[in-house]
């Protein structure tokens, strides 16, 4: 089911961008819309990672709530505040511990940091270009059969 558009009404935007529209809605949650270019396959990616760490147990994420393929449109739980600035070893280190659930972030700057006030946890978003890490690349994937 589309989400309505009243919801988007009066909620701020916290980032409009050619490649995505970010919103804060009345009940704290996140609402993205992707846009520009691969736009689908960023919105599939997305969503794969986030259920992929939701399985992990990773507590330092959005947990996805809702999706709209037909207007690639997230909703997901807020992490809290963006952060400005981050010592360089913290910021390697958060992103290093995602690793350990089996994601590589590769956007790892501090614009995907947020900070959870309620327990003092610094937390990651923005997943549209993450990888799994336990899924073979192209290059490493079986072959089809013997080479000849």
């Amino acid at each position: 089911m589309p989400f309505s558009n009243q919801y988007f009404r009066f909620m701020p935007d916290i980032k409009d961008t050619k490649r995505a529209l970010v919103r804060i809605g009345y009940d704290g949650t996140v609402q993205k819309t992707f846009r520009g270019h691969d736009k689908e396959r960023r919105f599939a990616n997305e969503i794969r990672i986030l259920r992929h760490l939701e399985s992990r147990g990773c507590d330092f994420v959005p947990r996805l709530l809702k999706s709209d393929p037909e207007q690639l449109k997230i909703i997901t739980t807020s992490c809290g505040s963006r952060v400005e600035h981050i010592g360089e070893e913290k910021l390697k280190s958060l992103f290093g511990e995602l690793e350990a659930y089996g994601v590589r972030h590769d956007d790892p700057y501090v614009r995907n940091v947020t900070y959870r006030k309620e327990d003092g946890r610094f937390c990651l978003i923005d997943f549209e270009h993450a990888i799994l890490l336990d899924e073979p690349t192209p290059a490493t994937a079986p072959s089809d059969g013997p080479t000849p």
